[in-house]
């Protein structure tokens, strides 16, 4: 809509995750660090939380695209309260036969698929993004299924990913054995708001425009209102750049953000997220805009 008139190669402030836009501030640096040096190690229990909208997905896609030689891969997002039986959906992720089979059936298929995996030389790693729609008895499940690694040699890597509520949720009394086989865990927080300059910066320039259309002033106001967080900085760095665009002006400056934010309250679009900054209405889901897809599948071998 506006990409042309502005000279942008793509939209910079898309709700998608897209590692090509990833910006690493402080926290994601060390977000990112906390991922690679669980894989490269023996951690066998990866967990990293954040709030909605911080950009949890986007680091995961990014560790996907940079995965680690020898390590075999699969990917779990769906993870809504009608989640199921957890077998099937790691069946399903490592693209193994499910239909039609029962929990032990397909326990001992996985098991001899990681057993198979380690042979060649081969990390096996299981990614569950959104993981705090796990129940706690789900959690435990992981737990019993990486009893697998009960000898020396590591042949599977959980990696949990999840909103908060994850935290809370691994904090249960039935899952201290759990938590003791947690090797590495990060908390994302907000961006500050030098980090907040840099990081709007950062996707105009990827999309393709070096001058920032955005004044100092503007971006006060656009952090005032998202506390820092990512999804909701592009969100009202999108409606700025598109009133710019009706308006036929090229700098975003802080009347327009007024306007915007005038706008929004008076229309009910918009309400008070955590932090005290401007959210989605609603029950507070992310409402599946963090997550890769709405399927487990993802290209699963990285072979050296």
């Amino acid at each position: 809509m506006y990409e042309s008139f502005f000279g942008f190669t793509e939209a910079p402030f898309s709700l998608n995750p897209d590692p090509g836009f990833l910006f690493l501030g402080r926290n994601h640096s060390k977000a990112l660090s906390i991922l690679e040096f669980g894989l490269a190690s023996e951690s066998g229990i990866t967990v990293i939380t954040g709030a909605i909208g911080s950009g949890k997905t986007t680091l995961v896609r990014h560790l996907l695209n940079h995965m680690p030689e020898n390590r075999t891969v699969g990917l779990i997002t769906n993870t809504h309260k009608s989640f199921g039986e957890l077998i099937h959906w790691i069946s399903m992720a490592f693209d193994l036969d499910h239909e039609g089979r029962d929990k032990v059936s397909l326990y001992n298929q996985f098991v001899k698929y990681l057993i198979d995996e380690y042979a060649q030389g081969n990390r096996v790693v299981l990614i569950v993004d959104e993981a705090q729609n796990l129940d706690a008895d789900t959690i435990e499940e992981l737990r019993v299924i990486s009893n697998i690694n009960a000898d020396k040699d590591l042949v599977l890597q959980l990696v949990l990913v999840g909103q908060p509520e994850l935290k809370e949720t691994l904090a249960s009394p039935g899952l201290v054995q759990f938590v003791q086989r947690v090797s590495a865990y990060y908390h994302l927080t907000p961006l500050k708001l030098d980090e907040a300059r840099k990081y709007i910066k950062h996707r105009t320039k990827v999309a393709g425009v070096p001058r920032n259309p955005f004044r100092d002033e503007a971006v006060d106001l656009i952090y005032a209102s998202s506390a820092g967080v990512p999804r909701l900085i592009n969100t009202l760095c999108h409606l700025a750049l598109t009133y710019c665009f009706a308006e036929g002006r090229k700098t975003v400056t802080a009347d327009i953000m007024r306007e915007i934010l005038a706008d929004r309250e008076e229309h009910g679009l918009f309400g008070i997220g955590a932090g005290g900054g401007v959210g989605f209405g609603g029950d507070g889901g992310d409402g599946g805009l963090d997550r890769v897809s709405n399927n487990c599948s993802w290209p699963r071998k990285r072979r050296g």
